[in-house]
């Protein structure tokens, strides 16, 4: 049986939400506040989290920090009343697997929870699921990075994938292997972001029972898991100065250690990297060494936002119903112009991982064949239509964000408007004022 850590302060929806997960036969424990859910993870084991965004405590990306620092890897869902897009991607950029607006849908709630549950913490080997279905775009953008690949693929040159977070820098690194002479050997993937400094050289090369506290056992790490094969070090960047030195001297010699080891073991790897910063620049503040970037970066491929790509988005809007329809057994063909225009006049700050997202829950919330507007996140109408219409009034813009962002906290909170005041973070006359001001009905 799963077990589910809710950290939610309303205690109304925490309630109906712990007893609608019960149903389906999960294990729930609820958490009102950071500090309470911090707790929890000091002394129980979960496989998902499901954090409220605005909490009494702070924000829900507060618990994610502790949940990293923590070196646990466990998939978080974050729910929020805001329709705020760039908090949503800057969730998923800490690793956050996905978000969700209340109120929540229960079938999407439970299709992203199963999604969530798949994911295995440790490593990745060989996925056979959609992520080896490929598609190539037919934008100049496209075409270049094509040609790039199909160019690296066949060699044995380690490679940066660069590009912003949901661009698809594994579903690339993927194709290279797939199109490369390790093709039959294995491709395993890990985010370096979830690495804590702790664990990181067990995790890569390895341990022999008895190095640690807790190694009952000899463990093979990622390194010779995938020898012979791809290793894919996503968010490379991240890795402490110290696992850093141990990377190049694995790469360079072919050697690993594992942790309380006394003899090397011979690998061979082939690494991609991937990372949504700079390294170029984390190497003259040195933040990143010079000698493992140089030899990480034999090959270099900018992976372009989707906003850049032209007409590819319609190609990887039929693409992702299709894998949607037969993940969800429906049958959507179409989307509406309405819906098709919205989706061409948004700018997908979270690219194609939120595009992906997106259509998938669109398929969902879709009874017949054609995805209308309705079936799209309120927000992404919202900013689209905004776009669409070339209003670029910021007073105007900020006025109609703010009135939205007050009328869900209050719903959020049963028209209490203390507690309301407590989460906008202003004082109740201020409230009040506002409350005037946009003629809210009380």
């Amino acid at each position: 049986m799963d077990k589910i850590l809710i950290v939610e302060d309303d205690l109304t929806f925490s309630q109906s939400l712990s007893s609608f997960l019960e149903r389906h036969y999960f294990e729930v424990i609820v958490s009102n506040k950071i500090v309470d859910g911090a707790k929890q993870l000091k002394t129980n084991v979960f496989d998902l989290i499901l954090l409220d965004y605005r909490l009494p405590d702070g924000t829900g990306l507060d618990l994610v920090k502790v949940l990293q620092t923590s070196g646990k890897r466990i998939p978080v869902i974050i729910m929020t009343s805001f329709n705020d897009v760039r908090t949503a991607v800057t969730s998923i950029k800490m690793g956050v697997f996905d978000y969700i607006i209340k109120p929540v849908n229960p079938d999407h709630l439970m299709m992203v929870i199963k999604d969530a549950l798949k994911i295995d913490s440790r490593k990745n080997i060989n996925k056979p699921d959609d992520e080896t279905r490929f598609i190539s775009g037919t934008s100049e953008q496209s075409r270049k990075l094509d040609k790039h690949i199909k160019l690296v693929a066949p060699t044995n040159m380690s490679v940066i994938l660069q590009g912003e977070s949901g661009t698809g820098k594994e579903h690339l690194a993927r194709k290279i292997h797939q199109l490369s002479k390790r093709a039959n050997k294995a491709f395993v993937a890990i985010d370096c972001g979830s690495l804590s400094s702790e664990l990181a050289a067990s995790e890569l090369f390895g341990h022999i029972k008895g190095a640690f506290t807790g190694a009952i056992s000899d463990k093979k790490g990622l390194f010779e898991l995938a020898s012979g094969g791809t290793l894919f070090l996503d968010e490379v960047g991240n890795l402490s100065y110290e696992i850093q030195v141990k990377l190049l001297r694995a790469l360079q010699e072919k050697v690993i250690m594992p942790v309380g080891g006394s003899t090397t073991r011979q690998v061979d790897v082939r690494i991609i990297a991937a990372t949504n910063d700079d390294l170029g620049k984390s190497v003259k503040n040195q933040q990143f060494r010079t000698d493992l970037y140089h030899r990480l970066n034999e090959f270099s491929i900018i992976v372009p936002p989707l906003h850049k790509r032209g007409d590819d988005i319609q190609l990887f809007i039929r693409h992702f119903i299709e894998l949607s329809n037969e993940e969800l057994g429906k049958s959507v063909k179409h989307v509406s112009n309405e819906a098709m225009k919205i989706l061409l006049g948004y700018d997908w700050p979270g690219n194609l991982r939120e595009l992906k997202n997106t259509i998938k829950r669109a398929v969902l919330l879709t009874s017949d064949d054609v995805i209308e507007k309705e079936a799209l996140p309120e927000e992404m109408v919202f900013e689209s239509k905004l776009y669409l219409n070339n209003d670029y009034n910021l007073k105007s813009l900020q006025e109609t964000t703010e009135r939205d962002l007050i009328v869900k906290t209050l719903q959020q909170t049963g028209n209490n408007k203390s507690q309301a005041a407590r989460l906008l973070n202003i004082d109740r006359k201020t409230l009040y004022k506002k409350i005037s001001k946009y003629n809210i009905e009380e």
